[in-house]
């Protein structure tokens, strides 16, 4: 057997299959993860929404964001002010970016298509992976330490073991350790299909949900009150070159910007949903009540424990350590200690496997159709962890992780040309069939690009570029105006990219932005929803022909439809 027929026996092997009954077409544009969902894979009720908030809520990052805030010198009251007001708004931009999702049970993936253009989409789905890839791997670095913690408390002395790695790696024995078990524990979690999340979800919300606040009861009770951190009032310090108002924007700006890839690829999840009312109810319960409920909680102990301690501790991993310690090593201290770490590293490792592994698999289904699914994908990207070096990126590039964190620079902007194009050009209506092809496709545009979408991006991250140049590389007296500009970067790239896109479409219009397929085609709606969208069902409809093209209301060219199936001509 030559090279060349061995070639093809292995690409054929690797190749997806999907069932041509499903509509599950595999392609350069299409795959059974790319598809508008059909009803039967729509299993998210709203505790599934609840639970994926849930998991990006009670973590390490949200316990800590108060201190945030209070070391810029703002008060306790100021601080919960933003994360109330910040945590309302990643609520409202969430169902804003993921309502096309809701309706079309399409994924951030194809939804990126009627916007730049089926090549162009490439340009956000590249950024998605590359945070996907780094943000996974430090993921699994933190979830490391705190899986470190668990077996410092089953065994004492591992908390002691001598490094055995050489200086050039930034990082120790006891830390790699934790990061291998925790990655390796993570991984069989991967085969598991985001229509079958349910129970995780449900295990990790009540677990870590109840260590919290067991957590916050023992320190109470043990404290027998708050600390002094508690009546941390306003004390911003005379060299501050800003007044709380501008200190409050900056907050809200950061806890909008921490979140900005989750709220960015909202479709992907809210796709799974059986109704809109699940993703609404499930997500202001989670997102907003349960973020700030968590923010409060970590303050509340964080503030009991200075009172025990003597000192502020607000990273959970060394709050354990120390009460470890206190407790002499007794098998009480440790039990304690190993269920608190156990419960923020499921939520780690499960935040991670949804917000970065399974979503870097769906958008890595978007480059390579023919051969990637989620699952794939999902694999691809956990293996990559070690490709990137988390404890390279943690303990060395201090300025890249900041940079990273900034990241919504760039997508703040991506978000407010999808939300122009869909809600107030396209009037909520899109062409599934034209999203899977390029021929004859309508989001073709100029050699599959939408030239107008790329000046509209741009001009949304230039005027704030510059306040995150000199505030990652930590400038002593940067330019008033450009640090102002970055403390509002979230909201002007979004608005300006938004307006800047709807002009251009009104001075160079588009034809026929508001057509939609007059049958459906990949049999996504159910018939209520058909029903809705004036929209022929595969299975209600029988010997219907429609040919020709597009009125105002949208048609499927060259399509007949029968009681068997529907086929394109």
């Amino acid at each position: 057997m030559d090279i060349k027929h061995r070639l093809v026996v292995i690409e054929q092997k690797v190749r997806l299959r999907g069932d041509d009954a499903q509509h599950e077409q595999t392609d350069s544009w299409s795959n059974r993860d790319l598809i508008p969902l059909p009803p039967t894979r729509r299993t998210w009720g709203w505790f599934h929404f609840f639970g994926f908030w849930a998991i990006s809520s009670l973590n390490i990052a949200n316990w800590q964001t108060p201190n945030t805030f209070l070391t810029r010198g703002l008060s306790v009251a100021q601080s919960m002010m933003i994360i109330v007001v910040g945590r309302l708004l990643i609520s409202m931009f969430s169902a804003l970016i993921a309502w096309c999702g809701l309706k079309w049970h399409i994924g951030f993936t194809v939804q990126n298509r009627y916007t730049w253009g089926m090549r162009a989409s490439y340009i956000p789905l590249l950024q998605r992976i590359l945070l996907n890839f780094i943000w996974n791997a430090v993921q699994c670095w933190n979830g490391g330490r705190l899986v470190a913690v668990c077996v410092a408390a089953i065994w004492p002395s591992f908390a002691r073991i001598r490094n055995t790695l050489p200086s050039s790696m930034p990082t120790t024995t006891y830390e790699f350790v934790g990061f291998t078990i925790f990655w390796f524990l993570s991984t069989p979690f991967l085969w598991l299909r985001p229509e079958r999340f349910k129970l995780p979800f449900q295990i990790i919300s009540v677990y870590c949900g109840i260590g919290m606040l067991s957590w916050m009861i023992w320190a109470l009770a043990t404290a027998k009150g708050v600390g002094p951190l508690w009546d941390t009032p306003e004390n911003i310090p005379t060299s501050s070159p800003w007044n709380s108002s501008w200190l409050i924007m900056s907050g809200i700006n950061q806890m909008l910007g921490g979140i900005a890839a989750g709220i960015t690829n909202g479709s992907d999840f809210s796709r799974y949903a059986r109704g809109k009312r699940h993703y609404i109810v499930g997500t202001i319960l989670s997102a907003w009540i349960t973020g700030t409920i968590v923010s409060f909680i970590g303050l509340v102990t964080a503030s009991a424990c200075q009172k025990i301690y003597g000192e502020v501790y607000w990273n959970p991993p060394d709050l354990l350590m120390v009460m470890m310690d206190s407790g002499k090593g007794s098998s009480k201290a440790r039990a304690g200690v190993f269920f608190l770490s156990a419960g923020f590293a499921l939520t780690a490792m499960f935040e991670n496997i949804c917000g970065n592994a399974v979503a870097g698999g769906i958008d890595l289904a978007g480059l390579f159709p023919r051969y990637i699914d989620i699952r794939r994908g999902a694999i691809i990207t956990f293996v990559a962890a070690w490709i990137v070096q988390p404890w390279q990126l943690i303990n060395r590039a201090i300025t890249f992780i900041s940079v990273l964190s900034s990241f919504s620079v760039f997508l703040a902007p991506i978000m407010g040309v999808m939300a122009c194009d869909y809600y107030i050009l396209r009037k909520r209506k899109i062409r599934l069939s034209h999203l899977y092809r390029t021929k004859d496709s309508t989001y073709y545009f100029w050699y599959g690009v939408n030239w107008r979408v790329i000046p509209a991006w741009m001009c949304g991250w230039a005027p704030t570029i510059g306040g995150l140049v000199v505030t990652v590389r930590g400038d002593a007296n940067p330019p008033r105006a450009l640090v102002q500009l970055y403390y509002m970067a979230f909201f002007i790239g979004f608005f300006t990219s938004a307006t800047i896109f709807f002009v251009l479409n009104k001075l160079f219009p588009v034809p026929h932005m508001d057509q939609y397929d007059e049958v459906d085609i990949y049999g996504t709606f159910t018939e209520a929803e058909a029903r809705k969208l004036g929209v022929i069902r595969l299975g209600n409809s029988r010997d219907v022909t429609i040919d020709g093209t597009a009125d105002g209301h949208g048609s499927v060219e060259n399509v007949v439809v029968d009681d068997i199936g529907i086929d394109k001509l």
